[in-house]
């Protein structure tokens, strides 16, 4: 499975072989030696799905404290865009921001470090998300930054009047506003 480090440190993208023949296709998603060999060495202890039409929009979501997540994320369906941004305070790359479009078809993952943010807008309906966490949800500590926070300036290829979001991602904070938590 080759695994390929992104320009923020601890963010990888995963692409498995796939095996195809006139059957289907086949490929593990999951390989804990692999993972291990670029440090990923936390177990995963709850998985997660959702299912989307156009233009939903989730995110930016993240965990704080000792409930943080790392999370590997893949499409199963359909295709979204995919964002992650670094909430490291002493990262040389805080506030920065990776995305990559995630399909059904192109069959990669991102693992996303615990430290950051994490969202992902729908490219098209009935697009079907999964990511496996290393830690459980903690409705308490969750947070959030804006999607559309000047700052970060984040091209989420939807147009802002096809966007989506839940009465809880319109009114996450700014990543400014963030900081001033610390």
């Amino acid at each position: 499975m080759p695994i390929k480090q992104t320009p923020i440190e601890g963010l990888f993208i995963f692409e498995p072989k796939v095996f195809e023949d006139e059957r289907g296709y086949f490929f593990e998603s999951f390989n804990a030696k692999v993972f291990e060999e670029v440090g990923v060495t936390r177990a995963f202890v709850q998985d997660n799905r959702s299912k989307s039409k156009y233009g939903t929009l989730r995110g930016l979501h993240f965990q704080k404290g000792e409930f943080a997540q790392a999370k590997l994320v893949s499409v199963l369906k359909g295709s979204v865009l995919d964002v992650a941004v670094d909430l490291r305070q002493d990262s040389s790359t805080f506030g920065e921001h990776f995305s990559i479009e995630l399909t059904a078809a192109n069959k990669k993952q991102l693992y996303v470090p615990r430290g950051f943010a994490h969202g992902f807008v729908v490219l098209e309906d009935d697009t079907e998300f999964f990511y496996k966490c290393d830690n459980f949800y903690s409705p308490q500590n969750e947070g959030g930054i804006i999607y559309n926070d000047p700052q970060i300036n984040i091209d989420w290829k939807v147009a802002d009047e096809d966007i989506v979001l839940s009465n809880k991602d319109k009114i996450n904070p700014t990543l400014a506003d963030y900081e001033k938590q610390f």
